[in-house]
């Protein structure tokens, strides 16, 4: 077996969890697999992965040869199709993850729109409230609504949104509107919370963008507390009090005349939406194909520009 086999197996059994998923991806036998990586690891002099009884996980060493198989692969692949005449059309399997509400609202219609566009591409999209290593998990590029640390990934800024308070207007009709956070006390509130994440609400005076200024925190009361930011805003449409979530998560039912937009000006700065990858100006056709698509899908959007 040559040393490309031997990379595209190490790269299934990293990407499936496992040597029996990928033997099975592979149309090979488990031992082959098993044979097959040993091998490398032998001809490299270091553990590639962390084999227990339930999982497999990549070694610190892995880890960085996986990101180095995956673009010499790429460019193998990219070197055949420019030889065949197919450099224009991006080719193979390419993979995204988001957020799991942006990825539903916003990501997944300009997946659509790549699919229709380059019929070579096979999209894998995986939706999902938490930061996805994209080397370890074998993710080509996310999305992300945050400001970004310092890393090698590739970033591409495509948008923002703004943390916002709203409410519906028979709500406020009933109860009156909040002019400024201390006025929430006197409330009922629906906290959007994930996991043990704090259910303060942080607001900004002085300086929009943050830069100057004090910063308020109150602990809204509240009875219904839920973990889905659609049921929240669900729950502010019924009437059962006032929500703080992202300006997108709220977007349809503001435009509707469903929830009303409460106490901007103590809002804290807009949050970046950023489209990341990993390799950078050396990226695969079909990674700058999706990229392309993505930034250029989400910068149209009205609803994203904080």
């Amino acid at each position: 077996m040559d040393r490309l086999d031997s990379m595209r197996i190490f790269v299934a059994v990293a990407e499936a969890g496992g040597f029996a998923p990928a033997a099975r991806r592979l149309a090979l036998s488990p031992p082959a697999v098993t044979r097959a990586v040993a091998a490398v690891e032998e001809r490299i002099g270091a553990r590639l992965l962390h084999r227990t009884t339930r999982v497999v996980r990549l070694t610190e060493a892995g880890t960085r040869f996986l990101e180095d198989c995956r673009r010499i692969l790429a460019e193998l692949e990219e070197a055949e199709a420019a030889a065949a005449g197919l450099h224009a059309e991006p080719r193979g399997p390419v993979a995204v993850t988001a957020p799991v509400l942006f990825g539903r609202l916003h990501v997944a219609p300009v997946l659509f729109a790549v699919a229709g566009r380059y019929p070579g591409l096979v999209v894998r999209s995986f939706f999902i409230d938490r930061i996805v290593h994209l080397a370890e998990e074998g993710y080509d590029v996310a999305v992300r609504i945050a400001e970004l640390p310092d890393s090698g990934l590739s970033a591409v800024r495509v948008g923002s949104v703004r943390r916002i308070v709203c409410a519906a207007p028979a709500y406020l009709a009933a109860h009156g509107t909040p002019r400024s956070p201390a006025e929430l006390a006197e409330h009922e509130a629906i906290p959007f919370s994930q996991g043990s994440a704090t259910r303060d609400w942080v607001f900004h005076r002085g300086d929009p963008t943050g830069a100057v200024g004090q910063t308020e925190t109150i602990t809204p009361r509240a009875r219904l507390i839920v973990n889905q930011a659609d049921v929240a805003v669900a729950a502010a449409v019924a009437g059962h009090g006032l929500t703080r979530v992202m300006s997108y998560q709220a977007a349809a039912a503001i435009r509707a005349g469903e929830l009303v937009v409460l106490m901007e000006e103590f809002e804290p700065p807009p949050i970046p939406i950023h489209v990341v990858h990993q390799e950078g100006r050396r990226a695969s056709a079909r990674v700058r194909a999706l990229v392309d698509f993505l930034a250029e899908g989400l910068r149209a959007d009205p609803t994203l520009r904080g």
